[in-house]
């Protein structure tokens, strides 16, 4: 899957729904979104996820397969993708940009296990050394 740095992805709970059952699966028809995401599976059901795809792909989050009679689609926005989109979103409200006010409020109020604290240190280093500090 490509990234999608160069621009923020924007969508809603609903469409997060349906982004979520495709990393999950791979790629899936309207059909077996529907059923995953509803349990009665209706008509008026499958329009709604329909709908829902229809405005994922001009968002260009995900993309339509027509191998079949039954389109098939996958997610081409990864969540990293919407993670950071996310996040920038909230320091621009609430930190005036900066995420380091974000980031450490998140590292100090969870509960880190060691694996976590080196995962962050190797990608501070990572990240330094990648800027040539």
């Amino acid at each position: 899957m490509e990234k999608n740095n160069d621009r923020a992805i924007e969508v809603t709970d609903a469409e997060l729904s349906v982004l979520e059952r495709l990393w999950d699966c791979g790629e899936a028809t309207i059909r077996d979104l529907t059923s995953a995401l509803y349990e009665r599976g209706a008509a008026s059901e499958y329009a709604t996820v329909q709908k829902l795809l229809d405005r994922l792909a001009k968002k260009g989050a995900v993309r339509r397969h027509k191998r079949s009679p039954a389109h098939v689609f996958e997610a081409i926005a990864q969540r990293d993708d919407l993670i950071g989109s996310e996040l920038r979103k909230v320091a621009s409200r609430l930190c005036e940009g900066s995420l380091t006010p974000l980031l450490t409020h998140l590292t100090a109020e969870a509960r880190l296990t060691d694996e976590d604290r080196d995962r962050l240190l190797e990608w501070i280093q990572r990240s330094r050394e990648e800027e040539g500090r």
